[in-house]
């Protein structure tokens, strides 16, 4: 890609008019820079859940919208997650949500 990338109003729903595709049961992704580091917006239904991984480097959430739970605690929209390397977690969002995601290097899943 030789063009950057541009969202307007990201923070306040400009995520509505992305492209998202199946990722994973219950999530969708639109990929902004796909591979390694990879950068998407997750969009997750209600009762959605990854299972458990670990961060072969660090990783940066920022919660768009709804909220999305780990073991730590529950994050609403406008908080900011870091999963430093070799962290590990599930996540889940009781409710859907979506997330900025950004990643050094993809997960190794643990289940």
């Amino acid at each position: 890609m030789d063009e950057p990338v541009h969202i307007s109003d990201l923070l306040t729903g400009g995520w509505r008019d992305l492209t998202f595709t199946p990722f994973r049961e219950g999530i969708e992704i639109s990929w902004l820079l796909e591979g390694e580091p990879g950068i998407a917006v997750l969009r997750y239904s209600p009762g959605a859940a990854v299972p458990r991984h670990c961060h072969v480097d660090a990783e940066l959430i920022l919660v768009l919208d709804g909220s999305q739970s780990d073991e730590h605690g529950t994050y609403s929209a406008g908080d900011i997650v870091i999963n430093p390397k070799n962290s590990s977690h599930r996540v889940w969002s009781n409710d859907g949500c979506v997330v900025l995601l950004h990643w050094s290097k993809t997960v190794a899943f643990l289940d």
